[in-house]
């Protein structure tokens, strides 16, 4: 049934759990209210159309997949050429990340590299998506002006490695956009 199945609208909302991006086809694992479709996003391919969606949002899903190669490729599938891609997972130095004990990955704000053509071990099969952006959030802290600046003038990189852990990140929101 992939790709057969004519759903309205062009923005896909994975993992959308009670709160469904407005207007977005909502896909859960949970029978909340508003969810559109009940599905097992470790379980491939999905039954969604190919070549569909221009917008794919993803709010703290990509922590829980089994494996994330497979659901990039996935999302890859769905996706029209340059139709852009919100991914948020909490940072690995959050709390949030260790709390939740269906957490499977705890990432880096590097985590789409493999994917956005970073040097790889799992190569071309991955591929498929340009690096648009990625930001950090932070917790409300008086506090939290010396990591952004920090950011801003020696980049994520070396935040992450001399700094993460001194005054750590919530969550990162990354943007890609898929190329195919």
């Amino acid at each position: 049934m992939t790709g057969e199945r004519s759903l309205p609208g062009t923005v896909l909302d994975l993992g959308c759990g009670p709160n469904k991006v407005a207007g977005a086809w909502g896909v859960d694992h949970h029978p909340y209210a508003g969810v559109d479709q009940i599905a097992d996003l470790d379980q491939t391919p999905w039954e969604l159309p190919t070549g569909h969606f221009e917008v794919v949002h993803a709010h703290h899903v990509i922590e829980h997949v089994a494996s994330i190669p497979d659901w990039m490729r996935e999302i890859r599938r769905v996706c029209r050429p340059g139709a852009l891609v919100h991914i948020t997972t909490p940072h690995f130095t959050s709390i949030d990340s260790w709390t939740d004990p269906t957490h499977r990955w705890h990432l880096a704000c590097g985590w789409h590299e493999t994917f956005t053509g970073g040097e790889s071990y799992l190569g071309e099969q991955v591929r498929g998506f340009e690096h648009v952006s990625t930001e950090l959030g932070f917790r409300r802290s008086f506090f939290n002006w010396l990591p952004k600046a920090m950011i801003r003038i020696k980049g994520l990189p070396w935040y992450e490695k001399k700094f993460a852990f001194r005054y750590p990140a919530r969550n990162i929101r990354t943007l890609l956009r898929a190329i195919h």
